[in-house]
């Protein structure tokens, strides 16, 4: 029987308040002419992310880990590893911000009769997500994770059923196109699917959940099944938007909730609940096992270090969300630091899995770097423009 779980917090993580903004947003300026581009993304991060797991699986070792050993150069560790710790932490920790924010939106809908309004939901989130990280075991998280994920599909797939699709229209959104002013959205799709922490979280969870061939062919199966159905739920998002009247500058409940009604309201606040949960979770999840990687050399305290450090990450993140900080700001100030990182990480990982002493027969093949490589080309060109969109440079 295959084992799902790692790659389903991999899902978890890149199907976040960011990510329904983002569908929602291509959806409704555009209809289903950028279908494509969520596509392209998903096969994208099953490439990179395959890689992830077989590095965790077939190299006993996560991403952070791989990075440090990569030379004997003390100086040079030391600035990799505060480059992760920067980047990773202070990145995941205003995600974290604006995981909570954005979940709140749709849980504020929900919990509507009770009178609970947006700083109390997003109490109820911290709380929440809380409560999972303090469950301590991967496979309990992983668990949840799947449990989560599963209420998204059916939250999302069944906003899709309610609201209708054209058939015809889909088809040609599969064809690529861009559409005047479409390219920074595109841009914004892939980038909100290839995240970089997601890539040391999954090979950190592999390492941990696979061993021997067995379980790297259980690790890819759990890969392409779980990243898939993340793709699925996006692409789902921006056909329900597509499929509707709303207006790209409207909220995402209030453009569609008259459209798909009272009952369909509600199961997209519960979708979109769901996805801010999930990535408040992973977020400082792996952050955790990345500081667990680079401090692994300096103590034996494994798990407190990478408890001590996700809840740091949950605490930052829920300063920033009952400060009342708008979400779109603290995810462009993620973005900045993902824009900085995306590419190194993207080209460290395809050097790595050419390293035969590590990796021996789990090693990249052809076809894997191929496809590597077009994936890190992309990502390239997207760190690029996403750091040119934060400093307000324009081509």
């Amino acid at each position: 029987m295959v084992r799902l779980g790692p790659a389903a917090l991999v899902a978890a993580a890149f199907v976040g308040p960011g990510t329904v903004t983002t569908c929602f947003l291509a959806g409704a300026s555009f209809g289903y002419a950028l279908l494509w581009a969520l596509v392209f993304s998903t096969f994208a991060t099953i490439v990179l992310q395959e890689m992830a797991a077989r590095l965790g699986v077939g190299g006993r070792m996560g991403l952070g880990q791989a990075l440090l050993q990569s030379t004997d150069n003390t100086a040079i560790k030391v600035a990799v590893g505060l480059l992760l710790v920067v980047a990773l932490g202070i990145g995941n920790a205003a995600y974290e911000g604006g995981n909570l924010a954005g979940g709140a939106l749709g849980a504020s809908a929900l919990l509507e009769g009770l009178g609970m309004g947006q700083r109390g939901s997003v109490l109820v989130l911290i709380v929440a997500a809380g409560a999972v990280l303090a469950l301590g075991q991967q496979r309990h998280i992983e668990r949840a994770m799947i449990g989560l994920v599963l209420l998204m599909s059916l939250s999302f797939f069944g906003a899709l059923i309610i609201g209708g699709v054209d058939l015809a229209a889909l088809v040609g959104g599969l064809r690529p196109s861009l559409p005047s002013g479409s390219a920074i959205l595109v841009t914004a799709l892939v980038g909100t699917t290839i995240v970089p922490y997601n890539l040391f979280l999954h090979a950190a969870a592999s390492r941990d959940g696979f061993e021997g061939a067995q379980g790297m062919r259980d690790a890819r199966v759990d890969t392409i099944v779980s990243i898939g159905i993340g793709g699925l739920i996006s692409c789902a998002i921006l056909l329900v938007a597509a499929g509707s009247d709303a207006d790209g500058g409207t909220p995402l409940l209030e453009a569609l909730g008259p459209s798909l009604g009272p009952v369909g309201g509600l199961v997209l606040a519960a979708g979109l609940t769901a996805a801010g949960l999930t990535s408040a979770i992973t977020a400082p999840l792996a952050t955790g096992f990345v500081l667990s990687e680079i401090l692994a050399g300096w103590t034996e305290r494994k798990a407190l270090v990478q408890r001590v450090a996700a809840f740091s990450v949950l605490a930052l993140g829920a300063g920033a969300a009952l400060a009342g900080i708008r979400p779109t700001t603290l995810i462009v100030l993620a973005q900045a630091a993902n824009g900085l990182l995306l590419p190194v990480v993207a080209i460290y990982l395809l050097v790595v899995m050419n390293n035969r002493s590590v990796l021996g027969e789990y090693a990249n093949g052809r076809l894997s770097n191929v496809l590597g490589a077009i994936v890190v080309l992309v990502a390239t060109a997207l760190g690029i423009l996403a750091l040119m969109r934060v400093l307000g440079i324009s081509l």
